[in-house]
């Protein structure tokens, strides 16, 4: 019995939405409540469209993303939207490894079709991490490599710079506050496929900065997969 299914057997796995005893996943009756995204999106960033004929969404419209294209499984509301936040503040690290499992499942066929090479959490900063005692987008990363069979890289990417909440801030401040942000750390093939891995995507800035950063140390094919998109 690994570490894991120990510890399922001390402490029954519970529904990461409802937080009710589960099967170790996202509960049937939370699966109904929750808002899949579907195959009209953003070509680009993945967010759910409303036309039929439309392609981008308002924002790609009208700025340049450093990334060839995005997908996410939900979108960030109703009870999600909680369910993010204990993973993040209050030490629910479990909840990680059942998003990764379903950003697997839900998005497995798209991820593999684009040849990766390699997942890359985007990394928090050392102070953070200590301070969260973990990095949510490396627990889902590290679920979806086991499933998918594509080595996860969590070294490859430094976060240099303590930023702000980006909640907090408009779509400027975002691009300032995470300037110079990352630092590639490791090498990078010329024409490799790498997919940055996070919990959220709003307006793209975090997953942008995280871009151009590995564009900038070569020359490569950038995807993104977030558990929860919005905004």
């Amino acid at each position: 019995m690994d570490y894991r299914n120990l510890l399922d057997h001390i402490y029954p796995p519970r529904c990461p939405i409802c937080d009710r005893i589960s099967d170790g996943g996202i509960c049937d009756e939370c699966k109904k409540e929750l808002i899949y995204i579907g195959e009209d999106h953003c070509m680009i960033c993945g967010k759910p469209l409303t036309g039929e004929q439309e392609e981008y969404c308002p924002d790609c419209k009208k700025r340049r993303h450093y990334f060839a294209a995005g997908r996410a499984v939900f979108s960030y509301q109703g009870q999600l939207r909680g369910s993010l936040y204990r993973l993040k503040y209050s030490g629910r690290k479990e909840y990680g490894y059942i998003f990764g499992e379903e950003m697997a499942r839900y998005l497995g066929k798209w991820i593999m079709r684009l040849g990766i090479s390699r997942i890359v959490p985007i990394p928090l900063h050392p102070s953070r991490k200590r301070q969260r005692g973990y990095n949510q987008a490396a627990l889902m990363a590290r679920e979806m490599g086991k499933l998918l069979d594509i080595p996860v890289d969590e070294k490859l990417l430094f976060r240099t710079k303590k930023t702000v909440a980006q909640k907090k801030l408009t779509g400027q401040q975002r691009k300032a506050n995470l300037a110079r942000a990352f630092e590639v750390r490791g090498e990078i093939c010329p024409g490799e496929r790498i997919l940055l891995v996070d919990d959220i995507y709003t307006t793209g800035s975090t997953v942008d900065a995280a871009s151009i950063a590995l564009r900038r140390s070569a020359k490569c094919q950038i995807y993104v997969a977030c558990t929860a998109i919005g905004g």
